[in-house]
Formats: structure tokens, C-alpha cells, sequence
């Protein structure tokens, strides 16, 4: 036996049970576990801890029995939840945790705490019980066991990542809900009662299937960037995350998903390529880089006739200084932006009117880039053609991977 043990059982009167023992023995005494640990001191000293009342800890282990589990399976079967991976974490008494602490400072031990080992025991039963596997860094529930007194138990279910594209085949659908803007949200005569500004958005078309089947609580949506509500997202789609939080159901058939989906928002929206990831992709497809870049369609009218031979000059723009646009002044930072047009191409369709084929980096303004928006927006089409011109309409038809 190690002259650990006989000072530590000397110093808490041999009112300590096998946990602590075991605990504070970890790094002189070989074991598998705390238990056997403590069980060869008593061996050595022919002494019995079974029944001591702890003084570090005041038997809280004892508080890790049936009951506990039965409390925590009734848990489970009340929310209802799937889940494959999980954490625990664990309330104790602030004074048995100063008190296990005293006791490894005393005798200078860096050793596992009573936190940590009431965490790893009670993980250790749900492994067991439901063959689940601890997860430290993503996991899909968090058991939260307070035993400051009669245990309880808490879960915390964490969101579940969707990534995929969508395409918007109708013009007039937002990519995300739109509060009324007269009632904020809370329901008007205006908007219906609903407290939306347009009846359905983007993200709405699909979160509604996500949390009918995951039973969750709500969906937030994050796109990489947007485009406006006039405007179609072609090609092969713009990639988003869908958030889902606190869903209970987790197991989820994607592809037959994505299919009900889009035969039901057939001709307004598709989405493409559904699959499942994890938190940081949600930064992830909203952060820019130089690399990124967007490709759009538009068709360009003009007050007059315009010079064709100047079309020619379009092919030329590149670096574009944008004031932000008047049009969203009132929700943007008003600065100036230098963006970059990767490629150009025209097609005229009367004296009037042309398309053009627009490769820029993300984040160039192409309304204003035509129009010049009061100056804000150099060089721009108007400028350079020595016309008043407009987008008439606006299609994206490419948007690049990140």
C-alpha cells in the first residue's frame, strides 16, 4: 500500500469512501477503476469503507442508481428524442467540490475531480444502457444531472445541419421570412394577421417539412448571400445551411425528403444535394473570398436609343466602386465597396434593349452597377452607354462553390 493512502485516510479520519479514495489514488495505485483501487487498500489494511459516511463527498455517488437512470429514460420517452451521440454534465454542492479540491491541494495531486468522475460514470452508464457514444466535441444531446438534491435531469437537444442548394423559379418570394413592416411581426390588418411582409419565403417552403418530421422547435436559414425578391436564382443553385432547433427526431430519409419538397413547391422552389454537416459549415458558406464569384442575367432597357458600338466598351468594366445602393441604405453600412467584374458579354434585342452576361466577385450590386444609382455606383452601364438605363429583370445563374 502506498504511504498516500495512509496519510490521506489519516488526514479524513477513515471517513472516506472508495470514489475519493480510489480518485486521489489514480496516479500511485494501478487499477481499472477507482473501486478496485480503494478495494486493495482495504485488502492491505483489512478495513471496510462500504458503509463510511464520506466526509469529502457525503456519499453523493449513491445518488447514481436506479432511480437516476429511471429518471433519465423517462426523460428520453418524454420528449420523445433520437440521438446517437451525447455529453453529460453534472450540479453538485459547491462545498463538496471545495472539499475535494482542499484534498488534492493538500497532498499536491493533479488528479481526475469529483465533476469529471460523477460525468464519466453516469456516461458511462448511458453507453451502456442505450449504446450511445459520448461525444466531447459535437454532439447530438447534453445530459444535464443536477444533484444538489434529489436528481433531476435536463436535456439539451442541439440543432441539427442541413446543407444543400436551392434554385428560385418565381420572382416575388423573399429567401427569408419578412416581419410585416407596419406591425413588426405581431399580426395586422395589413399583413393579415400572419405578420408577414410576403406570404412565403425560400426558407419557409423548406423549413416547414424540416420541422413537421424533426418535430423541432424552429429552422433558421443561412444562405451564402442572397438574392433579391425579384430576382431568379438559376443554374445550379445557391448553397445554404438549414438549421434545425431542438429536434427530436434526428434520422431523417434526405433524398426522399427533397423529393416530397420539391414536387410540392414545384415552379416556385427547388432544393438540391441535401445532406447533413456540421456547425462550422454554417459560417463557412456565408464568409467571402477572393476566389468566390457569382454569375447573372440582365436584361437592360434604356430611355432611349442607345450607341451599339459602345456596347462593346461593357466588356471592358472592372473594378467597380459601389456606394452602397440607396435601396438598402436604411439596413446597410453606408461605405464604398470595390468589386471586381470578372466577365461581360451582350446580346441586343432592339434598339432599346440588350441582356448582358455579368461574372463579378459576390457582393457587386448589378442594379446599380446598370442604373449608376445617383452616382453611387462608378464606372456603370448608364455612364458609359450616355443613356438612362435600368434592370428590367435579373436572373442568377451561377453561384460558385466555397
Amino acid at each position: 500500500m502506498s504511504q498516500l493512502a495512509s496519510d490521506i485516510l489519516k488526514a479524513t479520519d477513515g471517513k472516506i469512501c472508495k470514489h475519493c479514495l480510489g480518485r486521489k489514488l489514480s496516479k500511485t495505485i494501478e487499477g481499472s477503476n477507482n473501486i478496485e483501487r480503494a478495494d486493495k487498500v482495504c485488502n492491505d489494511l483489512d478495513i471496510n469503507l462500504d458503509d463510511v459516511d464520506c466526509v469529502i463527498c457525503d456519499n453523493i455517488f449513491d445518488k447514481l442508481d436506479d432511480d437516476l437512470y429511471d429518471k433519465i429514460d423517462a426523460k428520453i420517452n418524454q420528449l420523445g428524442i433520437e440521438f446517437e451521440t451525447f455529453l453529460v454534465g453534472s450540479q453538485i454542492p459547491k462545498d463538496i467540490q471545495k472539499r475535494d479540491e482542499e484534498l488534492s491541494e493538500k497532498f499536491n495531486l493533479t488528479v481526475e475531480t469529483i465533476k469529471k468522475e460523477i460525468n464519466r460514470l453516469i456516461g458511462l452508464g448511458i453507453w451502456e444502457k442505450y449504446d450511445k457514444e459520448a461525444e466531447f466535441e459535437r454532439q447530438d444531446i447534453v445530459f444535464s444531472i443536477d444533484l444538489r438534491k434529489n436528481p433531476k435531469v435536463r436535456i439539451q437537444i442541439n440543432p441539427l445541419y442541413i446543407e444543400g442548394k436551392y434554385n428560385k423559379y418565381k420572382r416575388g418570394i423573399p429567401q427569408t421570412k419578412w416581419p410585416c413592416t407596419k406591425c413588426k411581426g405581431r399580426g395586422c390588418e395589413e399583413c393579415n394577421g400572419t405578420g408577414k411582409q410576403y406570404p412565403e419565403s425560400v426558407e419557409e417552403l423548406i423549413s416547414e417539412h424540416f420541422i413537421k418530421l424533426t418535430k423541432g422547435r424552429e429552422a433558421k436559414f443561412h444562405g451564402a448571400g442572397r438574392e433579391d425578391i425579384d430576382v431568379l436564382m438559376l443554374g445550379s443553385g445557391r448553397p445554404f445551411v438549414l438549421e434545425i432547433k431542438e429536434p427530436r427526431i434526428r434520422n431523417l430519409d434526405l433524398a426522399k425528403l427533397e423529393q416530397e419538397i420539391n414536387k410540392t413547391n414545384e415552379g416556385k422552389t427547388a432544393y438540391h444535394c441535401l445532406k447533413l454537416c456540421e456547425r462550422p459549415r454554417k459560417a463557412e458558406i456565408k464568409q467571402s473570398s477572393p476566389d468566390t464569384y457569382k454569375v447573372y442575367q440582365a436584361v437592360v432597357e434604356c430611355d432611349r436609343a442607345f450607341d451599339k458600338q459602345k456596347l462593346e466598351e461593357l466588356t471592358k468594366l472592372n473594378e467597380i466602386h459601389q456606394q452602397t445602393p440607396l435601396r438598402v441604405l436604411r439596413r446597410r453600412t453606408d461605405m464604398v465597396r470595390i468589386k471586381h467584374v470578372l466577365g461581360l458579354s451582350y446580346e441586343i434585342i432592339d434598339d432599346k434593349t440588350f441582356t448582358i452576361k455579368i461574372k463579378t466577385e459576390g457582393g457587386l450590386y448589378i442594379k446599380e452597377l446598370i442604373s449608376g444609382d445617383e452616382g453611387r455606383s462608378k464606372p456603370n452601364v448608364s455612364e458609359i452607354l450616355g443613356v438612362n438605363a435600368i434592370c428590367a429583370q435579373l436572373d442568377v445563374i451561377e453561384v460558385s462553390e466555397k
